[in-house]
């Protein structure tokens, strides 16, 4: 595996990761109701301990993202 190879793949990985953050916040921020409504027929929990949940869900991924995808992408377009 070359170093071509390599960046091509974590360009991709950054791609699908950061459409599928931005498309799961904007989901959660522009229908919150009917994200808890299908949600909460799975696991039912109060709307508030929900909120927290889905917040804390979105910053975790968005640190597994910025860790694993963007900052080896980064780094790897440093060194190429």
């Amino acid at each position: 595996m070359d170093l071509q190879m390599l960046t091509t793949f974590f360009m991709w990985c950054t791609i699908f990761n950061g459409g599928l953050l931005i498309f799961w916040s904007l989901f959660c921020l522009f229908a919150p109701k009917l994200v808890y409504r299908v949600q909460s027929a799975w696991f039912p929990m109060p709307r508030e301990t929900f909120d927290v949940v889905i917040y804390a869900f979105i910053g975790a991924f968005k640190l597994l993202f910025l860790v694993f995808s963007l900052v080896p992408y980064l780094a790897l377009l440093m060194i190429g």
